[in-house]
């Protein structure tokens, strides 16, 4: 899988959360200030040379698609950066964040918890969303 860029991953986000969207529905969700439609047209332009996602006419307009799902493209990116910057070692950069007191012990009991409880990822990210 071909690695995006900054500006990518944020249309791509956008593409994700919409999931069949044109090019004026990923500018409309992205923060002020919000780039040029064009530069957009373009990243979106990229990411179906990139295999990203899938483009179809309808009229005038074209419809963009994923063809990658998102926890698809995070399995990847995070290996990539664990093999990267960890030597290949999730435990590494558990322990890392762990020393930078991103994560607390109360963070890793729950983390340990929930891999001993089978949870997924959608499953702690749906739990976290109904806490805050």
């Amino acid at each position: 899988m071909e690695k995006l860029t900054k500006q990518e991953e944020e249309v791509m986000q956008q593409v994700w959360q919409l999931n069949e969207c044109t090019v004026k529905e990923v500018l409309q969700q992205l923060p002020e200030p919000k780039p040029p439609y064009t530069t957009v047209a373009s990243v979106m332009q990229n990411l179906k040379r990139k295999l990203f996602v899938s483009q179809r006419q309808q009229g005038k307009t074209y419809i963009y698609e994923p063809l990658i799902a998102e926890s698809d493209y995070k399995r990847g990116f995070m290996s990539g950066f664990v093999r990267d910057y960890f030597r290949g070692s999730f435990r590494d950069m558990v322990s890392f964040f762990a020393q930078e007191e991103k994560l607390s012990s109360d963070d890793l009991k729950d983390i340990i918890r929930e891999i001993e409880g089978g949870e997924g990822l959608e499953e702690r990210e749906t739990k976290k969303e109904e806490r805050d």
